[in-house]
């Protein structure tokens, strides 16, 4: 069972342990206060690999932040409406390349490996299931139950004022990773007319959670064609609503999935490092498709006969009843679902107005010709090789690069390396990476004096431990 799978991680972990020393020296606050080394905000499958990595880079004072209950981290069981995963059952990402902590080597032992043959796609509570044994067998420490309301600097460090069970309280840290997953640079998409014209309780976006029971008899509204608004429909059907209509604005469902002719180690792990026009090119050609919902989720919904899906019907407007206007005329329904996804736009963070104004955005660095113009891409921080927020005007904010963007929206400068699985084994690294050498930069002068001055025997004791750094 995933107990005697613990165990092997434990022993698998032993043969990587050199070097054995945490290294990056603490620091405290002139008041004595305690001051972390990285927090991490997100305690989803990114948080927890981040933490994990840092570890493996022998680097402590790490912590995880998570606004949700422990068990309920990220949208597995929460607002993730369908009943697989999305990606190939063997992608790894959070195990960074050992073997025992693979989903495959949990799944196999919880189930058996017959079960693991035949399996398709990953269950998504298994998944949830996974990544909390993931966090137990590591001990990652996560506060759950947290939420970042702001973050502003405090004399070369960063304050994180939280909002906690107990009360507001302030946490102080050399480095922020945000690893808050789609919605972490920008916020769900409402259009103006829903949000200013419907009652809040007659509509949501599929983000949010909703008891689906309570839609049992109603006529379900669904805007958009994505794998999210397909799921949500079948959800719906599958609880009992009177009915579903799907408006979509295309012709037809997508078809093509782009991010196939990119799936390379050489796309995935070189391409924050060529230049803006390139990069430009490639996330404009990339973001202008829209994403075809998966096979499964479009056969899950057109199983039930009380469904129509009604194509180049796009929703430009509303009223409250509801009725929904397409170009055609008006609509009537009881309940409207937001399948419209997230934008970009850190203004729409208010944990990060203290800093708002001095985050290059891409529209700040970069002219983009006439036909590739986009104005969303143009709002995306324009960030460093290592994820670093960069300034606006250099030298204004200067601890800005300490400030990590493992999100969504670092897509623009990174490409999709961040926010699944299939880039996770190229952005932990390079993240990692990026975060070890800005603390050897810090400490460099100091560690430089004492080798200067070092002169300890080398005796076996010290090799054996690993103490002098011997091989």
């Amino acid at each position: 069972m995933t107990e005697a799978l613990s165990c092997q991680v434990e022993a698998e972990l032993a043969l990587f342990a050199y070097p054995v020393r945490d290294w990056v020296r603490p620091v405290r606050r002139p008041d004595g206060a305690f001051v972390h080394n990285v927090v991490i905000v997100g305690g989803g499958q990114a948080g927890l690999a981040i933490a994990f990595g840092l570890r493996q880079e022998r680097i402590s004072g790490v912590v995880v932040l998570d606004e949700n209950p422990d068990g309920l981290v990220g949208p597995w069981i929460t607002y993730a409406r369908m009943i697989t995963l999305r990606t190939l059952k063997f992608l790894t990402g959070p195990d960074l390349g050992v073997p025992s902590l693979t989903f495959r080597r949990w799944h196999a032992a919880r189930y058996g490996e017959d079960a693991w043959e035949s399996l398709v796609r990953v269950d998504k509570a298994d998944w949830m299931r996974y990544l909390v044994w993931f966090r137990a067998t590591l001990n990652i420490p996560v506060r759950n139950n947290v939420r970042v309301a702001r973050i502003e600097p405090a004399a070369g460090l960063w304050a994180l004022h939280l909002d906690t069970p107990e009360g507001g309280a302030v946490l102080l840290t050399r480095e922020v990773v945000l690893a808050t997953g789609l919605e972490g640079a920008g916020a769900r998409r409402v259009p103006e007319f829903v949000r200013d014209r419907l009652p809040r309780d007659t509509w949501a976006h599929t983000a949010d959670r909703l008891d689906f029971s309570g839609l049992r008899g109603q006529r379900v509204a669904v805007m958009g064609a994505g794998a999210s608004a397909y799921d949500n429909a079948a959800t719906a059907l599958e609880h009992g609503a009177a009915r579903v209509d799907m408006f979509i604005r295309r012709d037809t469902v997508p078809m093509v999935n782009p991010f196939r002719a990119l799936e390379s180690s050489g796309f995935w792990r070189n391409f924050p490092d060529l230049d803006d026009a390139t990069r430009w090119r490639f996330m404009h050609r990339l973001l202008s498709f829209p994403m075809p919902p998966p096979q499964d989720s479009v056969d899950r919904v057109m199983r039930h006969a009380n469904v129509s899906v009604h194509y180049a019907t796009p929703l430009i407007d509303a009223a409250p009843g509801i009725r929904l206007r397409t170009p055609g005329g008006w609509f009537d329904t009881d309940f409207l679902i937001l399948g419209t996804g997230f934008g970009v736009d850190l203004r729409d963070r208010p944990e990060l107005s203290a800093i708002l104004d001095h985050v290059a955005t891409w529209s700040d660095r970069y002219a983009a010709p006439a036909d590739r113009a986009n104005a969303e891409m143009g709002r995306h921080p324009y960030v460093g090789p290592g994820f670093e927020l960069l300034e606006k005007t250099p030298g204004a904010m200067p601890g800005l690069r300490r400030i990590r963007m493992f999100n969504g929206g670092s897509m623009v400068s990174t490409g999709p390396i961040s926010t699944g699985l299939n880039g996770m084994p190229f952005g932990l690294p390079r993240l990692i990476k990026h975060i070890s050498c800005e603390f050897l930069r810090d400490q460099a002068g100091a560690l430089l004096e004492e080798f200067e001055t070092y002169d300890e025997p080398d005796t076996w004791e010290a090799v054996r431990t690993g103490r002098d750094g011997a091989p």
